[in-house]
Parts: structure tokens; C-alpha cells; sequence
């Protein structure tokens, strides 16, 4: 067994952790982060659209390191340090000495799924290192022959679940893999068996949770699917390219056909095809089979790829990284490719026109108004802002933390159908539109504010009607 570069690996984790830390600040909140930050102040076993891990490390960071977006993103840097070291265990367990460590870890510290999910804090930032880590585990059992290394996996696997439900994928591709090439003999070993128990273990509380709620992620995951999942099938393929860049790709197809050459790895090659098929059927994010990208990499990568890897991280690095000043990043296609930067330029613009509808209510009506968002983004940017009536949001999570008070006769109401909002209000006038200097379209740009007034019914029997999944 090669021994572990941790000089260079320690200086690669360094570098990527100083640049993240240095741009954290840049650009803004991404929508979901708005939106942690906010499920932050109501802790859970689970909610309707995730699991709990990480609303519970944004809690955690924002005690740790203060209410601010660097505070926010550090659990992403510390994810990132973690992947670049697994990565390379990976790359070790699979043979490859420590230059093919370093420029393993380098690879995939620099791709753009890698530098996204380093900047800002996704359900992607935790899930790379757990998938990362549960097949590393796999992989000893597999190379080593030692069945006792299934404890470890099935650990992982059940803690990786409470960030999200997709380390199914990994488990469901692993055992179609076994089941058609083999080696089925691990099937007879009784540490599998108690490392899916383990799994099942760790996982029993958040489990339970969707139970005893009635799956509502199942319901959230059909919501997705029917709203974006053609886009989501189109998308696909050239994404994972673009998003961990051509020469990654490459190499991932070269470790694909080494892992199908050895027969004790075989099951592993057939993980990722399968895992990209149920993607592509039920309509998910391309960023879903990322954790099986990371191991074919491993294994395909070679010494003589320093030149090649290093352009690729430029590449990948203005495409995932706030590099661009945001007066001319709306000029390149960037924001169409990076849904993150599309999505955290314009905030302060955007609680800017809802503050100026709220300033255009008599003290009376203020006393009474609320806040209306038809999206978890900018209820969260509305919270954040402060200053402004109580925000109300009808999405996702934020459905249970209504209605508003009977009181309530007044709304500043943003990203809902002004249709809609006339059922239950007698009036609604449009005060204004959302708009950023940046330029960049996003979901907020264009969105009218409007005013309403004069409730047709309680809010008891109104907010019902603002539920939605999405």
C-alpha cells in the first residue's frame, strides 16, 4: 500500500481553504443558504423538503463564527478539506502513489461541482465528502477482502442520510452491480448484513420522521420532478461535464473502463450507469451521481495530468467561483451556467423595493402588515433584512410556520399570482418591480411587489391555499 502524501495534500487543502475564505464574502447569499439560515431558528429531526444536517450546520456556524455569509460557509470550506483528503485515500486504496494523490485531490479540489459547493453552503457540500467517504470504505472491503470495513460504510451511509436521501442511489447502483457482476460472494458476509443494519440504525430517527409525516419528501420529490425534470434529463450529460470540467470528464471515462477491467471493482463501474438512470427516469439534478464522478476520476487519473488538470481548474474556477466583478458578470455566461452565482446577485435590491412598499403603508396599516414570499429565497432575504413586518411563505417548510395572524389585513406580497392574491384580498396594487444593477435574470428579477389590502376570509381558511412544493 502507497503511503499518503500529507505534506503536499496539507498544502493543496490550504491553498483552496485561504481562496474560498477570501472570496466567502462575494457576490451574496445564495437562495438556499437564505433559506438554512432561516430553518436555522427552528431546529428538527427533518422537514418537508430535506433532512436536518445542514439547517443544523448553519445553526452551528452561526454560533461558532458569528451572523455573517463567511460565518455562514464555513462548514462548505471544512467539507472541501475533508473531500481533498478522502479523495485521496481513494486514490491510494486504488494503487496510486502520492503524486497521483496530489494531483487526484487537486483535480477534484478544483473542479467547478467542488468549488461551488466549497463557497456556499448546499446540501451539495456535506454530501460530496459523506459519498466520497462510504465509498472508500467499500472500496477496502472490495481490495483488501476485510468485511469489517462494512461497519464503516454502513455508518456513513446512515449519517449521510440526514443531509440527503440520494446515498440511496450509491447503495442501490452498488447492489445492482454485485448482483450482475459480482462478487457475490460478499453477499454471504455477515459484516454487510450488520453494516446495512448499522445504516438502518444510524438513519432510524430521521427515518422515522418522514414516517410519521407521511413521506413528504416522496410528495416534494414528485414536485420537482413534474416541474423540472425534462430540463433536468436535457441537462444532464453536458452539465457534469461543464461542472467538473472536460478534462475531469475525461479522465472519469478512462477510470470507468479500469474499474470494469478488474473484476473485484466491476460492481463499482456498474454503480454510475445505474445511478444516472434512475436520475435520469425520475427527472433529478445532474449533480446527483457527482459522489461516482469523484471515484471513477480516482481511478483514471495518471501521472503527466498536472498541466491539463491545471487548466482545467481555471476554467472551472471562473465558472464556480466569484471572480467576475458583479458589474460584469451579468455580461457572461456564467449566471446561465452557474445557477449559485445566478442566484446570489441582487438581494439588496431585492429587500430594497419590498422596504420601499413598506414605507408607502400609514403606521396603522403597518402595524398590521406582514410580509408575503411565494419562495423559501426571498422569505429568507426578507428575514434577514430586518426592519420590515413579520415575513409569511406558503413553500416548502415554511407552509408550517404560518398562517399570519387574523390581524393581518395587510400584505406586502412578492412572487405570488396577483390572481391568486385577489381571492383573498379585496385590493392589490403593484407598487413596483425588482430589478439588479448587475443585469443578471435570475428568479427575482422582474418580480412585481404588490400591496393589498382588506381580507375576503380568515387566514385559517386562506393559508391552505398558499401552500406549495417546489
Amino acid at each position: 500500500m502507497p503511503s499518503l502524501a500529507w505534506r503536499p495534500l496539507t498544502v493543496v487543502a490550504a491553498l483552496l481553504s485561504a481562496l474560498l475564505l477570501a472570496l466567502s464574502p462575494l457576490y451574496g447569499y445564495h437562495r438556499d443558504e437564505l433559506y438554512f439560515r432561516y430553518l436555522a431558528e427552528h431546529p428538527a429531526w427533518g422537514y418537508v423538503d430535506q433532512p436536518p444536517l445542514t439547517p443544523m450546520l448553519a445553526k452551528v456556524s452561526i454560533a461558532l463564527f458569528g451572523d455573517t455569509l463567511t460565518g455562514l460557509r464555513i462548514p462548505a470550506v471544512l467539507s472541501t478539506v475533508v473531500l481533498i483528503l478522502v479523495v485521496a485515500l481513494i486514490t491510494r486504496e486504488l494503487g496510486g502513489e502520492g503524486r497521483a494523490q496530489v494531483l487526484a485531490a487537486a483535480g477534484i479540489g478544483t473542479g467547478a461541482f467542488t468549488l461551488i459547493a466549497g463557497h456556499s453552503l448546499l446540501t451539495l457540500s456535506a454530501d460530496l465528502p459523506l459519498w466520497s467517504a462510504a465509498i472508500l470504505f467499500v472500496l477496502r472491503v472490495l481490495l483488501r477482502g476485510d468485511g469489517r470495513w462494512w461497519l464503516a460504510a454502513g455508518a456513513v451511509i446512515g449519517v449521510a442520510t440526514y443531509n440527503k436521501h440520494l446515498i440511496a442511489l450509491l447503495v442501490i447502483g452498488l447492489a445492482a452491480g454485485v448482483l450482475a457482476v459480482g462478487p457475490r460472494r460478499i453477499l454471504r458476509d455477515p459484516w454487510l448484513w450488520a453494516g446495512a443494519a448499522l445504516a438502518v440504525l444510524v438513519a432510524a430517527p430521521n427515518l422515522l420522521f418522514q414516517a410519521m409525516n407521511g413521506w413528504p419528501q416522496l410528495e416534494m420529490a414528485a414536485a420537482l420532478s413534474a416541474d423540472k425534470g425534462a430540463e433536468m434529463r436535457a441537462l444532464f450529460v453536458p452539465m457534469q461535464i461543464v461542472l467538473f470540467g472536460p478534462v475531469v470528464a475525461f479522465v472519469a471515462a478512462r477510470g470507468w473502463l479500469r474499474l470494469w477491467r478488474d473484476e473485484r471493482l466491476r460492481c463499482l463501474a456498474v454503480a454510475y450507469p445505474v445511478a444516472a438512470a434512475l436520475t435520469l427516469i425520475s427527472g433529478g439534478r445532474f449533480d446527483y451521481t457527482a459522489g461516482l464522478i469523484i471515484l471513477l476520476f480516482c481511478a483514471g487519473v495518471t501521472q503527466g495530468l498536472g498541466p491539463a488538470l491545471a487548466a482545467n481548474g481555471v476554467f472551472c474556477a471562473i465558472v464556480g467561483l466569484p471572480l467576475i466583478p458583479v458589474s460584469l458578470v451579468g455580461m457572461t455566461p456564467v449566471p446561465q451556467v452557474n445557477e449559485v452565482v445566478r442566484e446570489s446577485i441582487g438581494w439588496p435590491e431585492f429587500t430594497a423595493a419590498v422596504g420601499s412598499a413598506v414605507q408607502t403603508l400609514t403606521p396603522e396599516e403597518r402595524a398590521r402588515a406582514v410580509l408575503l414570499a411565494g419562495s423559501y429565497g426571498e422569505a429568507g432575504a426578507l428575514h434577514l433584512a430586518g426592519g420590515l413586518p413579520p415575513v409569511y411563505s406558503g413553500h416548502n417548510q415554511l407552509h408550517a410556520y404560518g398562517p399570519p395572524p387574523e390581524s393581518a389585513d395587510v400584505a406586502v406580497a412578492v412572487k405570488y399570482p396577483r390572481g391568486g392574491l385577489e381571492t383573498v384580498f379585496q385590493t392589490c396594487v403593484e407598487h413596483g418591480r425588482v430589478d439588479n444593477a448587475a443585469g443578471v435574470d435570475n428568479e427575482f428579477r422582474g418580480l412585481p411587489v404588490l400591496v393589498c389590502r382588506g381580507l375576503r376570509m380568515p387566514w385559517s381558511a386562506a393559508w391552505p391555499r398558499f401552500q406549495e412544493y417546489s
